[in-house]
């Protein structure tokens, strides 16, 4: 089997964004805290008292018939809670590829499949979405990239880390691109609940019988620290991967899980996702106004979710380069398009405090005017 490939997005953010002022790789919505999320009162009387031991190790049932919610039809016992959906992907991934299988992946992409599909011994074949055409996929390339060797198409939806958010006819392409193969879609979807303007993305989950569908708190819940995700999928396909979830982590941890049940009780997931989205909107509108100011230096697709953009630059500058400047010259980490695959573009993320992403995005102009 191969050597893992070096997942270079994780790797540059773990050892920079902690010692840089302006942390502008961040791809969530900023993080609420403890007190926001419950009263001082339930920290006393609930979570004070809880004793420290192990809980359900497929999540406990009250936090899996919630997460069900949040989807058309689906059912806890579908569910399986993960520690975040970096696991979640994990699992899937491990459990569908072997050696010789063919992943049809969607590039560009949080890169952690990519690793592990190369890793486990299979092969990626890419399905592009276009900066040309606006971030947009072309449902003809896939069809000619499926044959009978394809394990799984993988998706992410909203898209990390575009912002594109797929169409209808888009995701039923998709969908029958893998059923002619008899091929699983694997559906991305933590930054479904982080829409700027658009109605909820729609779900993979229900349009075919192979689907799986990972998400988390991270990102659009703004509660990463929980590091809660999870799966959900067939009741067969669940069997398995709990088969697998026994070797990695047993189970979520129990404050985590006491605490996300909170985060998705009706209430406070109204609330939750209330704030995401005025973020988002006021935000946005700070980039766009700085795009604006630099005078064709950058151009982009504005996002229709999530809390990240993809900026394209016109310096002549390797992308790495640049963000490394960035980071020791201005105290700014960004994430250079190079970890994507698209050099010339760098990532940013607005889902942060708004006079950190103003004083960022101040500094990157910065540099590239000396450009």
């Amino acid at each position: 089997m191969p050597p893992l490939d070096p997942f270079a997005m994780e790797r540059w953010q773990s050892t920079y964004e902690t010692a840089v002022a302006y942390n502008l790789s961040e791809s969530g919505i900023l993080p609420v805290t403890l007190a926001s999320l419950v009263d001082h009162s339930w920290i006393r009387e609930v979570l004070a008292r809880q004793p420290l031991g192990y809980g359900h190790t497929r999540g406990s049932p009250e936090l899996r018939a919630a997460i069900a919610s949040l989807y058309p039809d689906a059912h806890a016992d579908q569910v399986l809670v993960t520690t975040g959906t970096a696991e979640a992907n994990f699992l899937a991934t491990w459990w569908l590829v072997e050696p010789g299988d063919e992943v049809v992946l969607m590039l560009p992409n949080y890169m952690q499949i990519h690793g592990l599909v190369r890793g486990f011994g299979g092969q990626v074949q890419s399905w592009s979405l276009r900066a040309e055409r606006g971030w947009r996929p072309d449902p003809a390339a896939l069809d000619a990239l499926v044959t009978k060797r394809t394990k799984a198409v993988v998706i992410c939806n909203p898209n990390n880390p575009t912002g594109a958010v797929l169409t209808a006819e888009e995701m039923e392409a998709a969908v029958r691109a893998a059923a002619r193969a008899g091929a699983w879609v694997v559906a991305d979807e933590v930054y479904r609940g982080a829409e700027v303007v658009r109605d909820l993305t729609p779900t993979f989950l229900g349009r075919a019988d192979r689907v799986l569908v990972t998400g988390g708190l991270s990102k659009a819940y703004g509660l990463p620290g929980l590091r809660i995700g999870w799966i959900v999928g067939p009741r067969d396909a669940l069997e398995a991967l709990m088969a697998r979830h026994d070797y990695t982590t047993i189970g979520p941890a129990y404050l985590s899980d006491m605490l996300a049940r909170v985060a998705l009780s009706s209430r406070v997931h109204a609330r939750l996702a209330q704030r995401a989205r005025l973020t988002l909107q006021s935000n946005l509108g700070l980039v766009m106004a700085w795009v604006t100011e630099q005078e064709g230096r950058v151009t982009w697709t504005p996002p229709e979710a999530g809390a990240i953009a993809m900026l394209r630059y016109r310096a002549a500058v390797n992308s790495t380069a640049l963000a490394e400047r960035l980071r020791v010259e201005q105290d700014v980490l960004v994430v250079p398009g190079d970890h994507f695959g698209l050099d010339g573009f760098i990532r940013i993320g607005y889902g942060l405090e708004t006079s950190v992403l103003e004083e960022g995005l101040r500094r990157i102009g910065t540099v590239l005017r000396a450009l």
